[in-house]
């Protein structure tokens, strides 16, 4: 039975469907930590719980979960079971555009052209910073976040129903007030005018940041942070149907802080979620 039908009849809306999946799948890896290659049937069932879990995730972070969790197994046979399951499933996109750089106001220089992240040594040397639109049932609200750049963790996020400076200001704060950046770090965005206006690069200046900002039309020059507003979409945002502004809020703020931060492994860092890799750094074990 379609899932769509099965929660109809069971009044169960997909949000709850997926979160108790997720905590069903907590109690069911002990199921699979093998010494040995795990069996067609056990294995099978160990990737539905984690693609239920994490519904963006490819055939490439599912072996890594496997592979965390004690199950003996190689990409190519998590691909060849997620084909014959018919998981590795595309889910829809938006778009609108939240960006307008035809403000007047003053544009900053790209102090991370050129992938110049990848030079970066450690945390709160630089945060990416951006903004989307999340759609609700009779309205628009936005989200801003700032990630660090070295880590990928979201250190600040705001959510509201204005697209205007407080609205990036809020996810500044609460990155300020959670991480204390040395002087001289980078705070990276698009030209957007909120991230261009006085009250915003005034914050800026006082926290000592040097503002950098893409050039226009290059989005790749942010793409750590469009790319973590398309997982929070995908893995999120496409898969509940939030009531208001109230709900929109606590779903979004769980899997920021709860699930991406602390248990959504990201490629670039090991297949770490980004809480595990900040600590493996500051104790020294990552070379």
């Amino acid at each position: 039975m379609p899932l769509l039908r099965a929660c109809a009849l069971l009044s169960v809306n997909r949000g709850s469907y997926y979160r108790n999946a997720a905590e069903a799948s907590v109690g069911g890896r002990a199921a699979v930590s093998e010494a040995g290659p795990a069996p067609a049937t056990t294995l099978r069932e160990a990737i539905e719980r984690i693609t239920l879990s994490f519904p963006g995730y490819g055939y490439r972070r599912v072996t890594a979960q496997l592979q965390r969790d004690g199950v003996c197994v190689n990409h190519k046979r998590v691909l060849r079971v997620m084909r014959a399951e018919r998981l590795l499933c595309q889910l829809k996109r938006g778009w609108v555009k939240t960006t307008d750089s035809e403000h007047g106001l003053r544009v900053y220089p790209n102090l991370l052209k050129e992938r110049g992240w990848r030079r970066l040594t450690g945390l709160n040397q630089a945060w990416v910073g951006d903004i989307t639109y999340i759609r609700l049932r009779e309205e628009f609200v936005y989200l801003a976040v700032l990630l660090d750049a070295f880590s990928r963790r979201v250190v600040g996020w705001s959510l509201s129903r204005s697209i205007d400076a407080a609205l990036v200001l809020g996810a500044l704060e609460k990155g300020l007030g959670q991480r204390h950046p040395e002087p001289g770090w980078i705070h990276h965005s698009d030209q957007g005018v909120q991230y261009a206006c006085r009250d915003y690069v005034e914050r800026l200046t006082g926290a000592q940041a040097r503002i950098s900002m893409s050039a226009k039309g290059t989005p790749r020059d942010n793409a750590q942070a469009e790319r973590f507003m398309r997982t929070l979409k995908e893995e999120e945002v496409y898969l509940e149907e939030y009531e208001g502004f109230a709900e929109s809020e606590q779903g979004i703020g769980h899997f920021i802080e709860a699930v991406y931060n602390q248990k959504r492994l990201h490629s670039a860092l090991g297949y770490r979620p980004p809480v595990e890799f900040e600590q493996l750094w500051a104790a020294g074990l990552l070379h």
